[in-house]
């Protein structure tokens, strides 16, 4: 609170006041009182008023100052009710009293949109539970009955079940911490596991696959990995050129192990590069190539701060794109 806004807040008190001992020494002069005694009057009337302005203010801003301090100290602002003292002044008794009813009613209205969204990612969960098993019976029919029509069949169940498995990693996106667990992985394992699964697409347009990831271990959740991985994978399918080409390389430094994921597709501008990791961003690419909803490197960038890895990209329009994950070698990072 300052004095400036304080004393324009209160101008028609100070302008009241001016009037009054101005009647008063009018009053006390027709009355011929001597001047000395009105000269007194007047200004204990006057110094009066300015002790109490000083004590109204001092008082007022103290205690707004405190509340202040208190709110920007706080993270979650508005629990700034539970820091609420007890006011001594109408008006910040009465504020005290709004922001507690509308705190209330706001941690109400909270909790009910979180049971309807509770609800609603139970749902949704389960729904993708039970739509893989028609799609398990497809690929059970389509291998059962080999021609080229299954193989174009199970070619796009693939595809369906990575968009299910997308759905519901983002389903959980806000609670993944409920099904996370470090363990020690072998690298070159859960690669070529991921590459199996996907295998049908790969097949289906020719990419040739290489792997140089010796015996690199990391340590890292299994399945939030393999959804990593598998989004990559599938978006290399997703912007492949003529000839694709899929590459895996291990490295290591001091401080981590870094799986680089390489293709030969159509690349990504450099425009684009910065935002490729945000939600619902699709680019130049997601338009023109593919049809694209922006969720899968949204997702790949949550999993691996989760998981405390890194996730680098660099790309060159027409020559490919090479995705980094980067694992830290200090396992003591997962234990926080």
């Amino acid at each position: 609170m300052k004095l400036v806004k304080y004393l324009k807040d209160k101008i028609l008190f100070i302008v009241l006041q001016t009037v009054i001992c101005n009647f008063l020494f009018f009053v006390l002069k027709v009355y011929h009182v001597n001047n000395y005694a009105i000269t007194l009057t007047v200004l204990a009337v006057i110094l009066a008023n300015i002790f109490w302005l000083i004590f109204d203010y001092t008082f007022r801003f103290l205690y707004y100052k405190k509340l202040l301090n208190n709110l920007a100290g706080m993270e979650e602002k508005y629990l700034i009710a539970g820091l609420l003292e007890e006011a001594h002044f109408t008006d910040a008794e009465i504020l005290n009293e709004v922001i507690k009813e509308t705190t209330k009613a706001m941690n109400d209205e909270i909790a009910s949109y979180k049971i309807t969204q509770d609800e609603y990612r139970e749902y949704i969960e389960t729904w993708i539970h039970e739509i893989k098993t028609p799609l398990s019976c497809i690929d059970i029919i389509c291998k059962n009955n080999r021609n080229d029509v299954t193989r174009k069949i199970a070619e796009e169940t693939q595809k369906v079940d990575n968009y299910i498995e997308q759905a519901l990693f983002y389903a959980r996106s806000t609670n993944v911490v409920a099904d996370y667990s470090i363990k020690k992985l072998i690298l070159a394992d859960v690669v070529k596991n991921t590459v199996k699964k996907n295998s049908k697409q790969l097949i289906a347009c020719h990419t040739q696959v290489y792997f140089d990831l010796n015996d690199f271990t990391v340590y890292a959740d299994e399945k939030w990995l393999d959804f990593i991985i598998g989004q990559i994978v599938a978006n290399s399918i997703k912007y492949k050129k003529e000839n694709p080409e899929l590459s895996f390389f291990g490295a290591e430094d001091e401080d981590s192990v870094i799986l680089s994921i390489k293709d030969n597709g159509i690349g990504i501008p450099e425009s684009d590069q910065a935002k490729v990791f945000e939600k619902g961003f699709t680019g130049k690419n997601g338009r023109s190539f593919a049809k694209s909803t922006g969720i899968g490197l949204y997702l790949c960038r949550i999993l691996c701060e989760k998981m405390y890895l890194g996730l680098k990209i660099q790309s060159t329009v027409g020559e490919g794109t090479t995705l980094q994950i980067i694992f830290p070698k200090d396992r003591q990072l997962f234990m926080q």
